[in-house]
This record gives C-alpha cells, structure tokens and sequence, in this order.
C-alpha cells in the first residue's frame, strides 16, 4: 500500500504543479483572444493570425456550447478557462479519492469484515462522485454523452440531479447541480458512515 500511495503523492504534486503552470499560461491566451476578439488588440497584427490559426479552431467545441447557450462568441476563452479550471480540480480531487481508497483498503483489511462493509459504503459514495466528475467533464464535449464509457455516469447520478434542477437554477451556461450534488455526498457520508458502523456493531 504504502509504495502506491507514494506513487499517487508524487504524481499529484507534479500534476498540481503543471496544473498552475499552464493556467498561468492558459489564461495568458485567454486574455489575448478575448481582446482579439472584442477588438481591443488589432484584429488583423501578429498576435490575432496566431489565435485564430492555433488557439480558434481547439476552443470551437466550447465556442458552439457557448454559442447553444445564447452566450457570446467573444466570451468563449474566458469559459475555456472555466473548463481548465474544472478539469484541474476535478483531476487533483479524482487522483485525492484514488489516494484515500487505497489508504481505507488497507485500514478495512485490520478491521475484517465491519472494516470492509463500511468501505463498502465509502466506495459506494466515492463512485458516486467519481460518476459526477465524469459527467460534467463530458458534458462539455458533444457526443461524449453517448459513449458506452460515459453513459454509466449519466445512469448513476440522474436519480440525484434530476430533482436538484427543480430547486436550483442554471448559472448562465452552467448547471451547478453536479456540483451541488457532489458536496451533498461528501456531507452525508460521515453521518451515513456512523449509523451503518452502530448498526453493525
């Protein structure tokens, strides 16, 4: 256990480290192609050709979410940075779960078979919020939804979702329920995690 919780830390440290390396970056880019695109840098110097022929064409699939969503063109890098942003944390927060299974795999295996039932009910809500994770994600990629990789995520969180979009509103061209629903799981594990292990014992 230990080597592989080894290996997870250091790949987390140099994934966070990039992560900030190229926000830094991204939003850098971003900058520029929304003043390229809202005219305020000239449209047809050095910087705009470079956008449009290298930046432009890898932001299309959020421009045409953007675009879905009655949002403006011009507004595209700045909700690409948003998306960096997501797949950022999302990533970290998915490599910190994987890290904690490992970890609670090895404490459930001294505690013998209550240990392993309450894992049992921690995984249940770690596969829960790893199904949201890769729901947001793919909902920003056209398509995706549909895949046989994907659609499992759409089955395990829709029971959750659905009733939230009653109550909570989008926020321009995004739906904040996942994220509701994901910081509602972590909030109710623990109390759920005690009943079951008093029941149990």
């Amino acid at each position: 256990m230990i080597p592989t919780l080894t290996a997870l830390a250091v790949i987390t440290q140099f994934l966070r480290s990039a992560f900030l390396v190229g926000g830094v970056i991204f939003g850098a880019v971003a900058a520029a192609d929304w003043a390229v695109r809202t005219r305020r840098l000239n449209p047809f110097g050095g910087v705009a050709r470079f956008l449009r022929a290298q930046v432009d064409p890898r932001l299309g699939g959020v421009e045409r979410q953007v675009m879905r969503a009655g949002g403006r063109a011009s507004a595209t890098p700045w909700w690409a940075l948003v998306l960096y942003i997501l797949v950022a944390l999302f990533t970290l927060s998915a490599l910190g779960m994987i890290a904690a299974l490992v970890q609670e795999l090895g404490m459930a295996s001294a505690l013998g078979t209550v240990g392993f039932l309450v894992l049992a009910v921690r995984w249940t809500f770690g596969l829960l919020r790893l199904a949201l994770l890769v729901r947001v994600l793919s909902s920003w990629f056209p398509g995706l939804g549909a895949s046989r990789w994907v659609r499992w995520s759409y089955s395990a969180t829709e029971w959750m979702l659905r009733p939230l979009r009653r109550l909570i509103p989008s926020i321009g061209v995004i739906d904040v329920t996942p994220i509701v629903a994901y910081f509602a799981l972590q909030i109710l594990q623990s109390p759920v995690e005690s009943i079951f292990t008093s029941t149990l014992r």
